[in-house]
């Protein structure tokens, strides 16, 4: 489920690696350059705090949430609700798989 290979995309779920949120899950909403990217979880990191991390302290997980991608589509931004949302959606669905993988 979980592969390194993977280039970010907006609206992917990751889990954190390093730093002060290590281990949450987040969603990236802001792709700077090819090393770092912005991301939010809509609950302790809002999206107007997004946070700037380095895409080598990401476990960048091959899900992208849907109603996330949409919006930035749509309006060019996200709501803190929805973040919420698609967190709780990815949870509910993959919690079994990521247990597994501890």
């Amino acid at each position: 489920m979980q592969d390194s290979g993977l280039s970010p995309e907006i609206g992917q779920i990751v889990i954190i690696t390093k730093g002060r949120d290590q281990g949450q899950l987040g969603i990236i909403v802001e792709i700077i350059d090819d090393r770092f990217v912005k991301v939010a979880d809509g609950d302790k990191r809002k999206v107007d705090r997004m946070k700037k991390k380095n895409i080598n302290h990401l476990d960048l997980i091959d899900y992208i949430a849907d109603e996330v991608k949409s919006s930035f589509i749509e309006t060019g931004r996200v709501t803190n609700g929805k973040l919420r949302y698609a967190l709780t959606n990815f949870l509910e669905q993959y919690s079994d798989l990521l247990k597994e993988g501890e």
